[in-house]
């Protein structure tokens, strides 16, 4: 499985990055080092969407806060990166695809990453990952 991860990255020319205590929906909780991942640079944060492919070279778990009943997984990841982006991929672009049971790449990420618009990390399917291995 890959994953992808939206989250505020500001340095977007990096050769690693470090995500502390990510919040993870529909899978991501299972990222683990040698997987793949999708960069993206959220863009309520003054990014512009996909940003890069990388690889994880650690991912841990995050100890929950004591005290707190409900709470979302989360983990911390270190990512190399291994590629940029080539042309853009982002909000603007996948905004018109919502129609969510219509099994396209674009849908897929289109709701796991802004019908709610946390930054978080996610899982996605291999056809969602065959499609964005086309922006590098």
């Amino acid at each position: 499985m890959a994953f992808a991860i939206k989250a505020g990255i500001f340095d977007l020319r990096a050769k690693a990055y470090d995500f502390p205590r990510q919040k993870t929906m529909y899978g991501g909780k299972q990222i683990a080092e040698g997987d793949t991942v999708f960069l993206f640079a959220s863009e309520t944060e003054g990014g512009n969407g996909l940003l890069a492919r990388g690889v994880v070279t650690s991912a841990e778990a995050a100890r929950r806060k004591a005290g707190i009943e409900r709470q979302t997984p989360r983990v911390s990841i270190t990512v190399k990166c291994t590629a940029l982006a080539k042309r853009p991929l982002g909000r603007r672009e996948l905004k018109s695809f919502s129609e969510w049971k219509d099994g396209r790449p674009e849908t897929e990420l289109n709701f796991k990453f802004y019908r709610q618009a946390t930054n978080k990390i996610v899982g996605i399917s291999d056809e969602t990952a065959a499609f964005l291995q086309g922006y590098f």
